[in-house]
């Protein structure tokens, strides 16, 4: 393996900016997918509590309740045509995998160009932004 050439202090700027951007864009679009398989079991709990409310005897609030749990089927319809090339879930799609390849290898890159510490950094500073996404959205 040859010898690595030492990074000037612009060039590993430059190289952190560029790997901040890889992961980003990368996990965004991993997110997209797999941020339904950890909601469906939210989802679920949610549908059994509002099950579990004396209002479910009334007609429109259980066509509401009802209405939540069809929105739920079809989420988890949807997600697995983007994650799945078979109906029964057995087969990854070639995308999906190709996606989930490509964040393992940047994770990869960040720590052999940057260190562990800065994947470690890089990981907090996704989720604050995600979390401030969410938290300033004003369209929900």
């Amino acid at each position: 393996m040859p010898v690595r050439k030492k990074l000037t202090p612009k060039e590993k700027n430059l190289t952190r900016r560029y790997l901040i951007w890889c992961y980003k864009t990368t996990k965004e679009d991993l997110d997209k997918i797999d941020r339904y398989y950890t909601q469906l079991p939210v989802d679920r709990f949610v549908l059994d509590q509002l099950k579990k409310e004396k209002d479910y005897k009334n007609k429109e609030y259980r066509s509401l309740v009802d209405g939540f749990a069809d929105y739920m089927d079809k989420k988890k319809a949807n997600v697995d045509e983007k994650k799945f090339s078979d109906k029964k879930c057995l087969h990854l799609k070639t995308d999906y995998l190709y996606l989930k390849n490509r964040f393992q290898a940047i994770e990869r890159a960040i720590i052999r160009f940057l260190g562990k510490t800065q994947l470690a950094k890089i990981e907090e500073l996704y989720e604050l932004e995600m979390t401030q996404r969410i938290l300033s959205a004003r369209d929900h």
